[in-house]
């Protein structure tokens, strides 16, 4: 490998540090590539991505330094200097550093929106900015998989706009999310340009799902230019919404076939949506009109046959599959029932789901009532602590929102029929405290796994890790540190989403995010937010990501046991 030798304040050049970037970037993806450029196996690779934040200090310090001379007994520095230039530049400091697979006490240095060192004991010029994280968790910034922003639906439309949704969720340390772009009288083309306008506004990195709500011709070739030429690389199918969103069978079919041959991840809403529009009927007929019709209409069984269907329906297919908001023991089971045979199924909780129960909906008022109200409805007692524990040990992944807030006002359009109450609540600034209260206050989870369930395992589903999800040299610098030992309030009175209620509302956590960096620049601080309109950023994500890793072995061998039989036809 070539290193220049100049330097610039004691330090090595931008381009050193660009090919050591470079290659540690590769190795944390090396499971893209059999042999990676630098001539590393994968199996090299991986045991580089480790040590490679101490591999670069050292290049810096130590201009004689070969690879020949390996990469054991690094010892800390407190002489390093960092590149002098007029960019925004940031050292987190004395932190412990908390990645999906490993922890460590490092410092970490940012400039120009990249993550260039996390090492111990880092010293800067006078122009960077510190920041003290002695005592506190230094990672990645939370990426929701899971949002609906300016959706119209039910006759309205969500509350919180691009902006307004994004900078709750930097005030929550949430640094990205994923967002359901819908097409336009079943245009998909159409629908994206729409959410990329609205987009426009936005203050922090996002990226797009695609819906699929009908097939043809039109829809398979849309989906194509999505997936090569926008960055789109997941697609949502609903069983549910009859009349409005639901596909058939059929029409699933062919969209996991298409999914498949492009390299896109289908998505499912699981409610079976024929039995959801009958228990409708049928308890609207019975006089129950309230917000407690909608949980009565809609039981986890119903869930759990559409889950079950999915999973089956993907597995003929023999295509990877995403459960959106697994909400019930039933749709749990089913997935867990999958996994132990080996299909690839991935499982989405939501952070409602996990908190609360559903005898919210028999509250005597209906706007306390009524904020809770969303599709698939929060379950009985029991079926929350189950989803915990099943994301404790695996069998569920990562966590989203579903965040879909509608103020009272936009609520009471229900005050006489449920069904016409707009189904969604909020959570993209709350998720990543809950989360946190949940599973690691209360011993299920490590802050490790706290990584990954929040943010790691999203960012390697949807194919752009280590560019987000990790505190790693090259990653984006989308940062959050939290204080274990200070405690957050959430209240319909502090938080920043646009709607007058909180579903959360009272919860005290401990546990406190108070600092949120996005793209380099410090956008929550200790309870003060600094956002800018117009600064987000759409992330295109590629398509065939790890989920498909091997799938043209499987379908190989299952071409190989399909045989005729040799027979004489008289």
């Amino acid at each position: 490998m070539v290193r220049s030798s100049s330097t610039v304040g004691g330090c090595w050049n931008s381009s050193a540090l660009e090919i050591l970037i470079e290659m540690k970037m590769e190795m944390t993806s090396g499971r893209l590539r059999k042999k990676s450029k630098f001539g590393l196996s994968q199996g090299q690779m991986s045991k580089c991505a480790l040590f490679c934040s101490q591999f670069l200090l050292l290049l810096l310090l130590e201009p004689s330094f070969s690879l020949s001379d390996g990469m054991c007994g690094l010892e800390p520095t407190d002489s390093l200097q960092c590149v002098t230039s007029t960019s925004s530049k940031i050292l987190v400091k004395g932190g412990t550093v908390v990645n999906a697979d490993y922890q460590q006490n490092a410092d970490v240095y940012i400039e120009d929106g990249i993550i260039k060192l996390v090492a111990p004991n880092l010293k800067v010029a006078d122009d960077v900015r510190i920041i003290d994280a002695a005592g506190k968790f230094v990672m990645p910034g939370g990426i929701d998989p899971h949002t609906h922003l300016e959706m119209p639906f039910m006759g309205t439309e969500s509350a919180d706009s691009f902006f307004t949704g994004q900078a709750a969720a930097l005030a929550g340390g949430t640094t990205m999310h994923i967002d359901f772009a819908l097409p336009i009288d079943g245009d998909l083309a159409a629908g994206y340009d729409i959410w990329a306008k609205k987009a426009k506004k936005s203050c922090m990195d996002y990226g797009f799902h695609m819906a699929v709500t009908a097939w043809n011709d039109k829809v398979a070739k849309d989906m194509e230019i999505l997936v090569k030429e926008k960055g789109i690389n997941s697609f949502k199918f609903f069983l549910a919404y009859k009349g409005y969103f639901m596909v058939t069978d059929g029409e699933f079919l062919q969209g996991l076939r298409k999914c498949k041959e492009l390299g896109a991840l289908p998505l499912v809403h699981a409610e079976n949506g024929d039995a959801v529009a009958e228990g409708q009927t049928r308890i609207f007929e019975q006089g129950i009109t309230g917000p407690e019709g909608h949980p009565l209409s809609r039981p986890s069984v119903l869930e759990g046959e559409a889950t079950g269907r999915a999973i089956k329906l993907a597995h003929f297919v023999n295509t990877p599959l995403y459960v959106v908001h697994v909400m019930s023991i039933d749709a749990l089971d089913e997935i867990s029932r999958a996994r132990a045979q080996g299909i690839r199924v991935v499982g989405e909780p939501i952070a409602s789901g996990l908190a609360l129960n559903d005898s919210v909906h028999w509250h005597s008022d209906f706007q306390a009532a009524a904020k809770y109200v969303m599709s698939p409805p929060i379950r009985p007692a029991g079926h929350d602590k189950a989803l915990q524990a099943a994301l404790a040990n695996g069998v569920l992944q990562l966590v989203g929102t579903d965040h879909c807030p509608f103020t009272s006002e936009q609520k009471a359009a229900g005050k006489h029929d449920f069904r016409k109450i707009p189904n969604g609540l909020n959570g993209i600034e709350e998720r990543m405290h809950l989360v946190w209260d949940l599973m690691v206050n209360s011993g299920k989870i490590s802050v490790k796994d706290y990584v990954r369930i929040t943010s790691t395992a999203c960012a390697q589903i949807y194919n752009i890790y280590p560019q987000k999800g990790a505190v790693l040299p090259g990653s984006d610098a989308d940062i959050i540190i939290l204080n274990p030992n200070r405690t957050t309030t959430i209240s319909a009175k502090t938080h920043h989403t646009t709607i007058d209620t909180n579903v959360y509302e009272g919860w005290t956590i401990k546990g406190n995010i108070e600092v949120t960096i996005s793209q380099g620049k410090v956008v929550w601080d200790n309870g003060q937010l600094n956002v800018e309109k117009g600064a987000g950023r759409y992330i295109p994500m590629p398509p065939f990501g790890p989920l498909f890793d091997g799938l043209e072995k499987l379908d190989a061998a299952r071409l190989r046991s399909y045989n005729p039989v040799d027979r004489t036809i008289v």
